[in-house]
């Protein structure tokens, strides 16, 4: 059984019901048919039958409970749920309440679906969340941020994506599956952060991907080999990353800075850092920042034919997860199975 049906067999056990908050689009729609038909999660699509047959003809919605925030019983609970919620919070273009009243409150909601569906699942309606097929990262985010919040004793979200080797496998990861990180939230991380994102992402790999992680801290740099430290200071602080890293998970099998191929292939990290337990056998690769990150992955997507699931959040206090843009149907189900392993 190739991974992503291991996904799916382990999310039906789990049987979640999972919020879906783009009913207007296309992949989305025919996911939710996808998803209810096999069984993989409840689903709550949120958008009503006339414009989920426009953006999908022909579909199936039985089975699929829609959730239309104009016409909703639910919508005064939720918009008291915000209110409350983000009540003494001051909107910093306006310098007033971002909510004076729960009419306010009602009135954004009915205009910002991904905020009504991180409602559903704040209000314990639903186990978890999905967004970003038509929306940013940042619009599907912000809602997670405002009114879901941080885990108990988590201070970075963060995200990863769990890429799956094609068919032909890879000779470098042998397991076929990969974690990447973060390509998607933090966009100059700091040492702290870096190290944060790191055993999160660890985390994730051992619960969802079910691989043992291995984890690479990326760099330009491989023990020192280059330094950056006049100009940008980026070589510096991931070995620091590393160090608290370490501190912070002293058993796990994580190690930097690396080159990407000391990193991944053995004879290469048996030059560039003898001894390392983790050069040349790396699962988990963190890097840098976002521009590495978001570049590497869409390589390792489009040129090397892996796929890219997620982004996977980490940190937040219910599973809520981003779709890329640029997903497909099965990029969606797959990040709907993994949030209901999340939840």
């Amino acid at each position: 059984m190739d991974f992503v049906s291991q996904l799916k067999e382990k999310a039906k056990l789990a049987g979640k019901k999972i919020v879906l908050c783009e009913g207007e689009d296309k992949r989305v729609v025919e996911a939710a048919a996808k998803i209810v038909k096999e069984g993989i999660a409840k689903i709550i699509l949120i958008g009503n039958a006339e414009e989920c047959a426009k953006a999908a003809p022909g579909v199936d919605l039985s089975g699929i409970e829609l959730v239309d925030p104009t016409t909703s019983p639910d919508t005064d609970k939720y918009a008291e749920l915000l209110f409350k919620t983000r009540e003494g919070k001051i909107n910093k273009k306006t310098g007033q309440a971002e909510y004076p009243t729960v009419q306010d409150a009602k009135n954004y909601i009915l205009k910002d679906r991904t905020m009504f569906g991180a409602l559903i699942l704040k209000a314990g309606d639903a186990d978890g969340f999905v967004s970003g097929a038509c929306h940013s990262t940042a619009n599907t985010l912000r809602p997670g941020l405002q009114v879901i919040k941080t885990a108990p004793g988590i201070k970075t979200v963060s995200s990863s994506f769990i890429m799956v080797a094609p068919e032909c496998g890879n000779k470098y990861i042998k397991e076929g599956v990969a974690l990447l990180a973060d390509c998607a939230i933090n966009i100059e991380p700091s040492s702290e952060e870096l190290a944060d994102i790191a055993v999160a992402t660890a985390d994730t790999a051992k619960k969802i991907a079910g691989i043992e992680p291995r984890v690479a801290m990326l760099s330009f740099s491989t023990k020192g080999s280059g330094n950056d430290d006049k100009f940008f200071k980026s070589v510096p602080k991931v070995q620091e990353a590393v160090k608290l890293a370490q501190e912070k998970a002293p058993d796990l099998a994580l190690d930097g800075e690396f080159q990407f191929d000391a990193a991944v292939a053995p004879e290469v990290g048996e030059l560039k850092a003898p001894g390392s337990k983790v050069a040349g056998h790396a699962n988990v690769f963190v890097f840098p920042n976002i521009n590495a990150g978001n570049i590497g992955y869409k390589i390792a997507q489009r040129m090397g034919g892996w796929m890219a699931i997620g982004p996977v959040c980490q940190g937040f206090a219910k599973p809520l997860n981003d779709l890329s843009r640029g997903c497909n149907v099965d990029d969606i189900v797959a990040t709907v199975a993994v949030t209901a392993l999340q939840a």
